[in-house]
């Protein structure tokens, strides 16, 4: 009853008028620095099982849609149920439209992962790849998929993040982790000239139980696991960037975790395997739950009419301080990864791909950034609800002009632009290529009213709005983004703006280019 009620509450909030606020001052000449990001902070996953291909989330409009001719279900996760799979043909990375969308997000990462790399086995072999994948593994790759990925991430300027297989099939008779599989990949991308930048060991220890390890494996598991891999990491990459955990829902799935699923805590993992030789931090986040995933019976609260509200937008800030607390605890002064997320769990929901997931897409953006989280990759590139492109098509979705336009305006220098108030968020960076310039983000999520905020310079401005929040389709300065014929990027109108107050129209996300503010912050 009670959570019916705080239901109730939420969405009256959601859909009474708020009172304008005061429009804020933003002297972009002085705003103070923050700190910095990496130049790829703003990343994307490629998922391992798109690579070999295999059963992935099903788009809502093809799920339990299963064809005559797809392969078995042995692909799909332990414990999960196939008719939330669709089978996918391996990810053709050489696609050009695919190659050149990617590439105007550089540079970032590529990080191919995800927990169908828990459990795969690299065919390092000329001869004819198994009809069935080894005893103790549950996908193969083979030398030319991983030579796609490879060649993909030097073509888009993607510096590659992976992780290893710790399946049954790479144990030893004691049941503990060997590099078996990680010594072939290694080999391989080193001999063909790539290299891995960064790796987590697997993905999501937190839910190891998915991912085909031995049975009863628990934190004790994981940390004679992790002292194996460290003490074969650090002498064959040693200049690889070590990540982990990679913890995944102890705040959002704890109490209720997605089906299948059993949790073990973060400070268990890392009490057992200890900090040696990690470079960095990395946590996975979603806001939520998708459909696919709901326990029967149960119903999310989280809805299109609560995705612009602050209890949703903030998740990613709750989960942030969480892990931040847990790494100044484990790993004080390392910087922290957010190396996968999206707006919900198990391929997002219907309206991931819509415009109204872009407030948040862009909001936890903005937020991370403040908070100097280095790197935040998407989940997927193109596949599933919550993709940045149609997988089907490699039709660009309100997310990945988003993306676009973070790439070619926010420079890697955060400054300060003031607390957001709410239903306002307001983020500032250091124009990118533009010395002095500075860069304003500011999302109106109000449904109902406009807000203003005062820049007291002329700029130019880019204002992405959509007559349907839950549209594929965006609009920028009112013109309809869209690629031309040939699958090019258009070129992004601009409105000249000048100095003053500027209204922010309701739910619309507005970047403000001010290349003439001359902030010495910005200058360096």
């Amino acid at each position: 009853m009670l959570r019916a009620i705080c239901g109730i509450i939420l969405l009256a909030a959601s859909t009474v008028a708020l009172p304008a606020l005061a429009a804020q001052t933003l002297s972009v000449s002085t705003l103070p620095r923050i700190g910095t990001i990496d130049p790829r902070f703003q990343s994307y996953n490629i998922e391992m099982v798109e690579v070999t291909g295999g059963r992935f989330w099903a788009p809502y409009k093809q799920q339990g849609k299963a064809r005559q001719d797809e392969p078995s279900a042995a692909s799909v996760p332990a414990g999960m149920d196939p008719s939330l799979y669709r089978y996918r043909a391996p990810i053709d990375l050489s696609n050009p439209r695919l190659r050149k969308l990617a590439a105007a997000l550089s540079p970032a990462y590529v990080r191919v992962s995800g927990t169908w790399a828990n459990s795969t086995y690299f065919h390092d072999s000329d001869a004819p790849v198994p009809e069935k994948p080894p005893a103790g593994f549950g996908g193969v790759l083979t030398r030319q998929q991983w030579s796609g990925v490879l060649n993909f991430s030097k073509a888009v300027d993607a510096r590659l993040i992976s992780s290893f297989a710790v399946s049954t099939g790479v144990r030893d008779s004691n049941d503990v982790w060997t590099p078996v599989e990680a010594r072939k990949i290694l080999a391989f991308t080193r001999s063909h000239g790539g290299s891995i930048a960064a790796a987590e060991m697997f993905n999501e220890p937190t839910f190891a139980s998915i991912s085909n390890v031995p049975k009863g494996y628990d934190a004790a598991a994981y940390g004679r696991d992790y002292n194996a891999f460290y003490a074969y990491i650090s002498k064959t990459a040693p200049k690889m960037t070590v990540l982990g955990p990679g913890s995944v829902g102890e705040l959002g799935f704890s109490s209720s975790p997605p089906i299948g699923l059993t949790l073990l805590k973060t400070t268990d993992l890392l009490d057992a395997a200890g900090t040696q030789g990690l470079d960095a931090f990395s946590y996975h986040f979603y806001g939520g739950v998708s459909q696919r995933c709901q326990r029967p019976g149960q119903r999310s609260e989280d809805t299109v009419d609560t995705a612009l509200t602050d209890a949703w937008l903030s998740r990613t800030d709750r989960d942030e301080q969480f892990y931040a607390q847990l790494r100044d605890q484990y790993l004080p002064g390392k910087p922290l990864w957010l190396t996968e997320t999206a707006e919900a769990a198990c391929g997002g929901d219907p309206w991931a791909s819509t415009f109204i997931d872009t407030f948040r897409y862009l909001n936890q953006l903005g937020a991370l950034a403040r908070r100097k989280v280095q790197v935040v990759a998407h989940n997927t590139l193109a596949a599933s609800d919550y993709a940045l492109l149609d997988e089907d098509t490699l039709t660009p979705r309100p997310d990945y002009w988003a993306a676009l336009l973070w790439r070619r305006l926010m420079g890697t220098t955060v400054l300060d632009a003031g607390a957001s108030k709410p239903p306002v968020y307001l983020y500032a960076h250091c124009l990118r290529n533009q010395p002095g310039g500075v860069a304003i983000l500011a999302i109106n999520a109000d449904r109902n009213a406009s807000h203003e905020i005062d820049l007291p310079m002329a700029s130019e401005r880019f204002v992405l709005t959509s007559d349907n929040l839950t549209s594929t389709q965006v609009s920028l300065n009112g013109v309809d983004l869209a690629l031309d014929s040939k699958g090019n990027l258009p070129v992004l109108p601009v409105t000249p703006t000048p100095a003053g107050q500027a209204m922010l129209a309701p739910t619309s996300i507005t970047f403000f280019a001010v290349p003439k503010a001359n902030n010495p912050v910005c200058r360096k």
